[in-house]
């Protein structure tokens, strides 16, 4: 794990796992994960692709600053943009994950130029009412307060319990408890304010500007996740040209829940932009600065 200070978060300084050769990968974890959200895929892809997992401010090995306004959207994009500077990315293919899938959206659409491809699993564009927008924040404001309260414990006890992860009682026992125990190890300061800063009712919405996407996109969805299902089909619609995949027998973590089929649809929608776009490639592991 690398850590690296960026002017755009003041000095702050995010995680990150790199590695590998090839086209660019910067994959984003959701919220309480984690770069390690992704070492299924990271294994699958690092033979073809240079990959890089950072810990979003708040999470993992990042810092977690008491500012939430560091949290936000166009903090976190300014962040990236100066992320892929440092690294000397010209172009990346952006996989993002829930909370991930909305950063890297956003990041697509502010940064076109730096944008080879988009794939984003269980996200959404934010809130299109101003009415839905005030209450997710009034409940991501209290959910922050009682996680500052009760402790990270207790709060991802109640975060476990939430009918959103449901269908990973299937997952193995020894899977569900490298999960938790990667959620336990986040600073509880640092996700109350994450919450506060780019949680889906603060963040700009962004289903206005679908339609500026002009890069191959693809969206995931599990299908027992009914409501991520038809954000991803709306979303669909809406940008053109893009591929919708609804992964069976798995619910909001289809790469947790169903690893073999993601990796796998992942990395062949990947391979069909590589022939027909090629893309200069590099070597991701020898590419921070000092």
């Amino acid at each position: 794990m690398t850590r690296i200070a960026l002017d755009a978060l003041n000095g702050q300084q995010l995680g990150l796992e790199i590695g590998g050769e090839g086209q660019d990968i910067v994959a984003i974890h959701g919220f309480t994960g984690s770069a390690s959200t992704w070492a299924s895929f990271r294994e699958t892809a690092l033979a073809e692709y240079a990959v890089v997992c950072p810990d979003m401010l708040g999470h993992g090995a990042s810092d977690s600053p008491n500012n939430p306004q560091l949290y936000d959207m166009e903090h976190t994009v300014h962040a990236l943009e100066e992320l892929l500077v440092r690294l000397k990315l010209q172009r990346v293919h952006w996989l993002g994950y829930s909370m991930g899938g909305r950063i890297a959206l956003a990041a697509a659409i502010a940064l076109p130029q730096r944008t080879a491809s988009l794939t984003l699993e269980s996200a959404s564009p934010g809130l299109a009412s101003v009415e839905e927008r005030a209450a997710r924040v009034r409940s991501d404001n209290t959910l922050a307060d009682r996680l500052e309260k009760s402790g990270i414990i207790k709060f991802v006890d109640y975060w476990e319990s939430l009918p959103l992860w449901a269908s990973q009682a299937r997952l193995p026992l020894a899977v569900r408890s490298r999960l938790r125990e990667q959620r336990l190890s986040n600073n509880p300061a640092g996700l109350a304010n994450s919450l506060r800063g780019i949680g889906t009712g603060v963040q700009p919405p962004l289903d206005r500007r679908l339609q500026e996407i002009r890069t191959p996109t693809l969206f995931i969805a599990g299908e027992e996740d009914d409501k991520f299902v038809a954000i991803a089909r709306e979303m669909h619609r809406e940008v053109r040209g893009s591929l919708l995949e609804i992964i069976p027998q798995a619910g909001h973590a289809a790469h947790l829940e169903q690893p073999t089929r993601f990796n796998r649809m992942v990395i062949d929608f990947l391979r069909s932009i590589k022939q027909e776009q090629p893309i200069q490639p590099s070597d991701a592991g020898s590419r921070l600065s000092p």
